[in-house]
């Protein structure tokens, strides 16, 4: 079995974010399977609603070895117990490819550019040579989503390469998604994901916050971890040095 990697500055053995299905992603920092397995039964009795058998996208892509095969084993059945699910690898070398096949599990071709190691990026394609003057063309822009009944328990809201602006209540059970920033002038009671494919600048913006969960970018709070003094009040939420900050507006 692989010796543990030494203790960073870290608080946290793992870094989980939350994706834009649903689907959590757990960057391993250190590998230190019983600290993993202990952080992720906390999350899951703190909220068992919102990470109760989650799927959880494993991502070794921080380490600097690849895991062996047994502690990449304890590491699944510890999750398993802790209450979540293990769905797959997130792509990173040959030897986590090798890994992945090894405990049965797809990889996430989505994680390749950005962890893919030893290999030159393709070169660019050349640039058209035109043929005549195009006229000028008129700027576009893409209108945000604006939705103006509530959304129900159950349902999912997703503004794609845009803000979304809710004109009523998100309820409880109910999930509002923008890859922009997320404007609701009712209260939020369900989930709410700014910044979906990485929007570090997006914001939250609500009239009364009882959010199960907010994030920005992945970076994310529970209700619980927000003081009891911005519950039902109007907030703003935003992500700064990678820190998700929520604060009462004036």
């Amino acid at each position: 079995m692989s010796t543990p990697s030494p203790a960073s500055s870290y608080e946290q053995a793992g870094e989980l974010k939350i994706g834009q299905v649903g689907v959590a992603n757990l960057r391993v920092r250190t590998l230190d399977v019983e600290a993993l397995v202990g952080e992720m039964r906390a999350r899951v009795e703190r909220a068992p609603r919102l990470f109760g058998r989650a799927a959880v996208i494993i991502d070794f892509g921080g380490l600097m070895q690849t895991p062996e095969l047994a502690t990449a084993r304890a590491l699944l059945e510890g999750l398993r117990a802790a209450g979540v699910l293990p769905v797959a690898l997130a792509y990173g070398t040959s030897e986590i490819q090798a890994l992945a096949e090894q405990l049965g599990l797809p990889l996430l071709a989505k994680f390749r550019a950005q962890y893919e190691r030893g290999e030159p990026a393709a070169a660019p394609p050349p640039a058209p040579v035109p043929v005549a003057a195009p006229e000028p063309a008129k700027a576009t822009v893409q209108p945000g989503l604006v939705h103006k009944t509530a959304v129900r328990s159950g349902q999912q809201l997703y503004a794609e390469q845009r803000d979304l602006t809710v004109l009523t209540a998100v309820g409880a059970g109910a999930e509002v998604i923008s890859d922009g920033s997320i404007h609701i002038y009712g209260a939020l009671r369900g989930r709410a994901l700014a910044g979906a494919q990485g929007n570090q600048d997006a914001r939250i913006f609500c009239s009364a916050f009882h959010a199960e969960l907010v994030a920005v970018a992945g970076h994310y709070k529970v209700l619980d971890d927000v003081p009891r003094a911005l519950h039902g009040k109007a907030v703003q939420v935003w992500l700064e040095d990678g820190q998700l900050n929520i604060a009462a507006q004036d």
